[in-house]
């Protein structure tokens, strides 16, 4: 572990990010003519980021760019089509997490499709939905799962309820990602410019440092796991930034108080027993990215909606007006969507990236657009 990480996790005093500020600056004057782009992959490392106001913490040759890390941003409106199509045509009873209600698709939100008669419910735990299926078994109950390795154990686990416990009313319409293979596809675009990424720390729990160590070492990135708190931001920042000094590109654990190198083991064989990867999945913004999304392994089909339902299953484009898609690929700020904070509020989104807890627009939004970046002049020391 780098003296930067090390500073960060042993101590928590807020003082400390000033010491961290003055290392930044120093380190990133190596190369002052050069701009460093460092991705904080995590949607919630860029609330984070944009809550502490640490932009005003860079150098002003060190910027953040947001990451495809938020699961509700990143999943396309056609796949989210069919989940409403689910709750509407099918007479069953979807229960998924409050973030996703408000997303827009094609004909309509989740929301509005409740407020059309269909019964849609928020759960804080997809056992409750199983727990639903098994109080109330002349009811269909599907539960929409959605995101990453953080949160697929949980799903892979109320699966595996629902068939201990027999009940053939409960499915999972899975829309659960793998974090690795869009962040491959970014680095091989050659019109993305990421000197290194800040990986992160929720999906590193389940499958820990080493699946990025091929990254690093095929694409000449540094990438730093880290935590949540603004010390833990900033030392991942200060290593990333102290690595590209030094010519190194490595995989460092910033987040050694959460995160194990190898993973959680019994949460990786969960995955392993319930899923199986897709050849392909859609994502907004990046398009069809191979083996980057799961399915519901043939052992467990009578738990999958997608077999047992008959879904629409057609690709939509998002509205021209909205660019999540460029912002998911680092290729925009938020704030440089010609509709954001204008047509496209919080209140009245017109992309999932403005209607997420995790999403860059929302966080650009509430915190204000230069709460990711320098604000430092020129020659001035850190405030």
């Amino acid at each position: 572990m780098s003296d930067a990480l090390r500073f960060a996790d042993e101590y928590r005093d807020p003082d400390r990010a000033r010491v961290l500020a003055t290392r930044l600056a120093e380190a990133a004057g190596a190369e002052p003519d050069r701009t460093l782009r460092i991705m904080e992959v995590c949607g919630g490392h860029t609330h984070a980021i944009g809550r502490h106001g640490l932009g005003a913490h860079l150098p002003p040759n060190v910027e953040y760019v947001h990451g495809p890390g938020c699961p509700v941003c990143v999943l396309p409106r056609g796949r989210l089509d069919d989940a409403v199509a689910l709750a509407r045509d099918h007479d069953v009873t979807l229960c998924t997490y409050g973030d996703v209600l408000r997303v827009p698709g094609t004909h309509g939100s989740l929301l509005e499709a409740r407020s059309a008669g269909a019964d849609v419910r928020i759960v804080y735990s997809p056992l409750d939905a199983v727990a639903l299926a098994a109080a109330e078994p002349g009811r269909q109950v599907a539960f929409l799962g959605i995101g990453f390795e953080t949160t697929a154990p949980a799903t892979a686990a109320a699966i595996v309820a629902a068939d201990q416990q027999g009940l053939a009313n409960f499915t999972v319409l899975c829309e659960l990602v793998r974090v690795v293979p869009p962040l491959a596809a970014l680095l091989d675009d050659p019109t993305t410019r990421l000197d290194g990424l800040i990986g992160p720390g929720h999906v590193s729990t389940i499958i820990g440092c080493t699946p990025y160590e091929e990254l690093a070492e095929r694409h000449r990135v540094p990438i730093v796991v880290a935590g949540f708190e603004p010390l833990d931001l900033l030392a991942a920042t200060l290593a990333v930034v102290r690595q590209l000094r030094e010519g190194r590109a490595e995989v460092e654990n910033g987040y050694r108080r959460a995160v194990r190198w190898g993973g959680n083991p019994a949460a990786l064989a969960l995955l392993d027993d319930v899923f199986e990867v897709r050849d392909t999945f859609e994502w907004r913004g990046l398009g069809w990215i191979e083996r980057s999304g799961y399915r519901i392994a043939d052992r467990y089909a009578a738990h999958d909606a997608e077999r047992r339902f008959d879904l629409p299953g057609i690709p939509s484009p998002d509205p021209r007006a909205c660019r999540c898609g460029d912002v998911l690929r680092g290729a925009i700020r938020p704030d440089e969507c010609r509709v954001f904070g204008t047509a496209c509020t919080p209140e009245h989104p017109i992309g999932s990236c403005m209607v997420s807890s995790e999403g860059a627009c929302a966080a650009a939004f509430r915190y204000g657009p230069d709460a990711g970046r320098s604000i430092v002049t020129v020659g001035a020391r850190p405030r």
